[in-house]
């Protein structure tokens, strides 16, 4: 059954939720003085992206026309991006990570004539560079440099030209509107990409509004929700979400200092939060590391909590009834433990989310024992990034949950997925040849990723197909399933990397969170030391190992991880080892610690 979308584009969605509630609140942003959130209505971010629409008309963008955001998240962005939008041309996203070579390529290919950018540190990145299509540079923080290359101009010169046009063509932004379909393309996101140049992927405002209307569909999202929004809205996570909080009138605090969010949740107290598997591993290793660190009756009862949460999660994982006694120890450890980190939470989620990377089975568990189940989905760049999730109160941990909407899903012979519908890319930007391998001949996308559907559709993910690491001896092993079980089973962990491509035997690269780490040097005669010298130390290494030895009883023989080296510092976006999303980049790592790598394995062949 074909899914009823009933917008042409993200504007017609949009103008249609100004029109339904203009006077409730939109978005808010931090105040400046650190008061509080300060909130928009829709009639106000309305006027604003109108007057940006008008703005960039005046500079002669038109319809398809890419326009680039080098920005991190904040209110900013999402009014750029609305009248981009607006004006009827295609977002280009620039995370503010990229280094200046890489967002000057992801300028120049997309042919960008505008360029939004936070501040001018980041319009640097691209001054100089030979940029025939750029025109304009318009900075949301700072001052504009007279003596640029580009003409500089700030958001709110930008405004205010527009709101001139608008007061001469009173009806300019509407009739744009109406010219613009969902065949036509609304952003153009680049890969960030585990390996090689990022790839322009080309999405339209049919997938955009589709994607919106399923949120609603599947409970993810409620007009009566208070949204917290960190994510990059350079990446499709983050975008999606803006579109379903349109579709549904979600109002959403926006913010995008990550560091502040463990402090912020608790003064925001959102019912909604979506993140990557890297922010509930963190408040996941916090809860575990103070428990232990408290030691004696606290740690007995935040273990014996953690057990009886987990036993009733195990009978609502099969579908079975809570026995009354089970009922009653569950209310005193919800009291005793698991109402601490509800309130940190901010003591009103109704729904968490996660995406962009793998969840560990063993922390889903955990958040669903604490009464904070989280519902995690799947989804690609290139298929507008919701595809599959877990409906609220429907969670299979372990699972990405079913389809969403009228998506079509085959899983291919060699255990690819497959995927066909309206939130598919257009294809690769400029990229023809690579556009039509990664189609079948009837029209499904090759995700690359390797799953399986279980009798009710519930979509199973075993690991990227080019991440599956074939040992010398022709053993198959999952990477990322190993490195979930690791983060569940050490508390202390950042990241991990498993290595055993053509090896005959599998190791592991482990940084250790900062935080966590100091937490567990306390009191010991590392209090106090620096981060390298911790983490390098025989007690770190021997502690690490014993955890690797957990680890190693709930794999196959052939998985087990022989040796591990403990990183002197931990992963980074710069150092080209993850990705802005906070995906690993293997091939990142083993080059960047390639050393490390081959001392563990020096001597190899005489243990065959």
């Amino acid at each position: 059954m074909t899914l009823d979308v009933p917008y042409r584009s993200i504007p017609d969605m949009f103008l249609k939720r100004v029109a339904a509630t203009g006077e409730r609140h939109a978005y808010a942003h931090p105040a400046a003085d650190g008061s509080g959130p300060v909130w928009l209505t829709w009639n106000e971010v309305a006027r604003r992206a109108k007057a940006i629409a008008a703005g960039l008309h005046g500079l002669g963008v038109g319809t398809e026309q890419p326009v680039a955001i080098l920005a991190g998240t904040r209110l900013e962005w999402v009014l750029a991006d609305l009248g981009i939008m607006c004006a009827g041309a295609a977002t280009t996203t620039v995370y503010p990570t990229t280094e200046p070579d890489d967002a000057t390529f992801i300028v120049a290919d997309s042919a960008s004539s505008i360029v939004f950018a936070e501040n001018p540190d980041q319009a640097a990145k691209i001054a100089g560079r030979d940029l025939p299509a750029l025109t304009h540079v318009v900075l949301f923080d700072g001052t504009p440099d007279p003596a640029a290359t580009v003409p500089q101009l700030t958001l709110a010169d930008l405004e205010e030209q527009g709101t001139r046009a608008l007061a001469a063509d009173p009806d300019l932004v509407d009739r744009i509107i109406a010219g613009i379909g969902p065949e036509h393309l609304a952003t153009l996101i680049y890969t960030s990409g585990t390996t090689g140049r990022p790839k322009g992927v080309e999405l339209l405002h049919g997938g955009w509004c589709w994607e919106a209307v399923v949120q609603a569909d599947t409970g993810l999202l409620v007009a009566d929700d208070l949204h917290y929004l960190w994510l990059p809205l350079s990446h499709s996570f983050g975008k999606t979400l803006l579109c379903g909080g349109i579709h549904v009138g979600v109002p959403t605090y926006v913010d995008g200092r990550v560091e502040k969010l463990v402090d912020l949740l608790g003064v925001i107290r959102p019912t909604l939060m979506c993140g990557a598997p890297r922010v509930f591993e963190k408040v996941y290793n916090k809860a575990v590391t103070t428990a232990q660190g408290a030691g004696g009756a606290k740690a007995k009862i935040f273990a014996w909590g953690v057990a009886v949460g987990k036993e009733k999660v195990a009978l609502e994982q099969a579908g079975k009834p809570m026995p009354t006694g089970l009922r009653l120890k569950y209310a005193v450890a919800e009291k005793l433990v698991f109402s601490k980190l509800q309130a940190r939470l901010g003591g009103r989620i109704r729904v968490l989310v996660s995406g962009a990377a793998p969840l560990s089975p063993e922390i889903a568990t955990f958040f669903a024992a604490a009464n904070l189940p989280i519902s995690e989905g799947y989804g690609l760049t290139e298929t507008s990034a919701g595809n599959f999730v877990n409906r609220p109160g429907q969670q299979r941990i372990g699972t990405v949950g079913p389809a969403m909407g009228d998506l079509e899903c085959r899983i291919d012979a060699d255990g690819e997925v497959l995927l066909r519908g309206r939130p598919v890319m257009r294809g690769y930007h400029n990229l023809p040849e690579e556009t039509a391998a990664s189609f079948t001949e009837d029209g499904f996308f090759r995700t690359g990723d390797i799953g399986s559907l279980d009798p009710d559709g519930y979509l199973r993910i075993t690991d990227r197909k080019k991440d599956l690491v074939k040992t010398s001896g022709g053993k198959y092993v999952a990477p990322s399933h190993i490195e979930g079980l690791f983060k569940a089973v050490c508390p202390y962990t950042s990241q991990a990397v498993v290595i055993g491509q053509a090896r005959n035997y599998c190791t592991m690269l482990v940084s250790l969170d900062p935080d966590a780490i100091a937490g567990w040097a306390a009191g010991g005669p590392l209090e106090g030391r620096p981060y390298a010298e911790i983490v390098t130390s025989p007690q770190a290494k021997a502690m690490v190992e014993e955890y690797v030895a957990e680890l190693n009883t709930k794999l196959n023989r052939w998985e087990t991880i022989k040796k591990v080296t403990i990183l002197p510092r931990d992963l980074t976006i710069e150092d080209g080892e993850i990705t802005p999303s906070l995906k690993i980049k293997r091939r990142g790592v083993e080059s960047n610690f390639a050393k490390e790598i081959d001392t563990m394995y020096e001597g190899s062949l005489a243990e065959l």
